[in-house]
């Protein structure tokens, strides 16, 4: 089994920044793919960024390509999600999700709020 942890969620105006983390711990792989997905209220959940563990590929949706960055610590096995030029259609519940094939894993969420 996997855990993953959530964190860094908040409040932030239109144009400010957020990062969050992911804390994996139990039977953690560096070759595992992490990835972030969101869901917004009344919407289905989304897929926002992921990265390949075994040649670190990233993939963004194009909602948020050029802001927003994917990255992880294999020393703290946490994946980040640098988010920057919020905007308020980024609000949403963010949740970080693990697994080789398919994403067997998922994290509880964290709450992100754009004002504007």
């Amino acid at each position: 089994q996997v855990q993953l942890v959530e964190s860094g969620g908040g409040l932030v105006q239109a144009g400010g920044s957020l990062r969050l983390s992911c804390a994996a711990s139990g039977r953690t792989s560096s070759t595992y793919r992490m990835a972030w997905f969101r869901q917004a209220p009344g919407k289905e959940r989304e897929f926002v960024a992921s990265l390949r563990g075994s040649d670190g590929l990233t993939r963004y949706a194009d909602s948020v390509k050029g802001r927003f960055t994917i990255s992880k610590d294999n020393t703290k096995n946490t994946v980040y999600l640098q988010m920057n030029s919020l905007k308020p259609e980024d609000t949403a519940v963010y949740s970080c999700a693990a697994g080789i094939t398919t994403y067997n894993y998922w994290g509880q969420g964290t709450q992100v709020s754009v004002s504007s």
